[in-house]
């Protein structure tokens, strides 16, 4: 088998999965661990897969982005401590943007069940979490699901999000750079978090340790634009301090 082939299968198998190992695929393709090493170098080279210990995982793109459950299968435990101490920075905000992804549903399963929160939303399982889990007043924005993230998307949803001043709004991204920003696949997805930051007066965002340094397609924020950036400790502290001289705090978890 060519090497090009290899590296094809190497990347489905990735975004399949939502992880790679080396030694597994040397395995799977009878080929000696060193030759798989360069596959995914190669395909690291491309911005298509990027390096951990012992193999690689699938980076968002423009044709690529991860399903909800894979997201609930990948640092679960990270994500909850990560919905924790965002629970924690809620302060004296009455209303809440919640953005769509795993981690912010969690966020949705925390709220205190005792207070009197409006929380908005785009996110179809993060609106019936709120619904279940707490006593807010949850409005779900209109306009057309993305069957990928079960969110809503498009020029009602921005528009309804317009009209809104939002106290604290909750954000994640596909990718998180000091150089590029904040950055997603989809440029409808990207619009209506670029309104959520227009409408809020404070905003944190999310994001888990492999978040940072990728780079998606559409950037809609700048580092600088959030008071807190929380995370977990798969971030180096020297790295956590680079992203915190652009302004915001960063938390690791």
């Amino acid at each position: 088998m060519k090497a090009e082939e290899r590296q094809h299968r190497i990347l489905a198998l990735a975004r399949l999965s939502g992880r790679v190992e080396v030694s597994s695929l040397a395995a799977d393709f009878r080929v000696a661990p060193e030759t798989i090493r360069r596959d995914l170098n190669d395909l690291a080279r491309g911005g298509l897969v990027r390096r951990n210990h012992g193999g690689a995982y699938p980076v968002e793109s423009a044709g690529f982005e991860t399903s909800l459950a894979q997201r609930e299968t990948h640092h679960v435990e990270a994500k909850r401590r990560i919905a924790a101490a965002t629970v924690r920075l809620l302060g004296e905000a009455e209303t809440v943007f919640i953005d769509e992804g795993y981690t912010h549903r969690l966020i949705a399963e925390m709220l205190p069940a005792d207070r009197n929160l409006t929380v908005v939303t785009a996110s179809l399982p993060t609106a019936a979490a709120v619904a279940e889990a707490s006593r807010a007043t949850v409005l779900l924005l209109g306009g057309k699901v993305r069957g990928r993230t079960l969110a809503t998307v498009g020029s009602w949803t921005s528009q309804m999000l317009s009209s809104f001043v939002i106290d604290l709004a909750i954000l994640g991204a596909n990718g998180i750079s000091r150089e590029a920003g904040l950055t997603t696949p989809d440029p409808v997805v990207a619009d209506v978090k670029a309104q959520a930051i227009r409408s809020s007066h404070r905003r944190v965002l999310l994001g888990i340790h492999t978040k940072f340094g990728a780079q998606s397609f559409c950037r809609f924020a700048k580092i600088g634009d959030f008071e807190t950036i929380i995370t977990d400790t798969g971030l180096s502290a020297a790295e956590a301090h680079r992203y915190s001289l652009h302004g915001p705090d960063v938390i690791r978890v």
